[in-house]
């Protein structure tokens, strides 16, 4: 038995119809390619000719044409769906909360996850700021999803920038994650840099399956993404990776075979002393132990 994962890398543009257009696509191309769970990338509905444009569609939780794309593509495809990040309306109106939404095969939303890290870069020719127009979240997530086949997976939620926080996933572990979902849109300079070296250290780190959905390729706001949409077992071994850029899916299957036998031979995350309350290592390792 293996959970069936699908992940959609994109190309997205300022034009919201247009991108709820293409992910229904390739949400049905992974529906019909036998995939359980499907996710899409960060920005996945927008990729605005300015930072504020997002603003302009923030959405109330469980409100917005976004939202209800998403449900509905879950449901009338029978998959559980990833939204990798759409524009919640926040308390500031001058800020949106950049949010990663779960639904069920059924359409019911099952998680919802605010990015908690906020991007920002600048060498001298690209510059970036997150904090100007989103409000970080502060609340790690994990859901639960049962296959078809009956099998129970924990997954963790994190989005982009917070790849490079290894407490964040460390704190997902110890909540007993297996699967750790990193929707992205890395630029090319720093994926090019660091991309695959940081999603097979937080597989390592935590002895986790890492799915990453991308933004790959030249936007219509000049924005280049750096793609490759990428897999990493428990071991770090990169077991599916979309090379080129532009619109498309990657398929790979997750055994939990796999990840306790790579927990039962490195039982790293038993190990764990920093950090940790007293008699809380105790309780972490019988908590994993728990899950294969």
């Amino acid at each position: 038995m293996a959970l069936e994962l699908a992940l959609i890398q994109m190309v997205s543009s300022p034009s919201v119809e247009d991108n709820l257009r293409q992910a229904r696509a390739l949400l049905a191309q992974a529906a019909a390619d036998g995939a359980e769970l499907a996710v899409l990338p960060e920005y996945f509905c927008l990729l605005g000719q300015s930072e504020t444009d997002k603003l302009a569609h923030a959405e109330r939780e469980g409100q917005g044409p976004v939202q209800a794309a998403l449900a509905e593509a879950a449901r009338d495809l029978g998959l559980w769906v990833v939204g990798g990040t759409l524009p919640l309306a926040s308390a500031d109106p001058a800020r949106v909360r950049n949010a990663c939404i779960v639904y069920r095969p059924d359409g019911r939303q099952a998680a919802r996850y605010d990015k908690i890290h906020l991007f920002a870069f600048d060498n001298g020719r690209e510059r970036y700021d997150e904090s100007r127009t989103i409000e970080a979240g502060a609340q790690p997530v994990c859901f639960d999803l049962e296959t078809r086949a009956g099998e129970r997976w924990r997954v963790g939620l994190s989005v982009c920038y917070d790849l490079r926080f290894p407490e964040l996933y460390r704190e997902l572990a110890a909540q007993g994650a297996q699967l750790l979902l990193v929707p992205s849109a890395f630029t090319h300079t720093t994926g090019r840099a660091h991309w695959e070296t940081l999603l097979r250290s937080r597989a390592i780190e935590n002895l986790a399956f890492v799915g990453a959905p991308a933004q790959g390729g030249l936007h219509v706001n000049g924005r280049r993404t750096w793609g490759h949409t990428l897999v990493a077992d428990p071991w770090g071994e990169v077991i599916a990776c979309r090379e080129e850029e532009g619109a498309g899916m990657l398929r790979a299957r997750l055994d939990l075979e796999r990840l306790a036998q790579a927990r039962q031979q490195l039982p790293a995350l038993a190990h764990r002393v920093l950090g940790l309350a007293p008699g809380q290592a105790a309780a972490d390792a019988a908590h994993v132990s728990a899950r294969p």
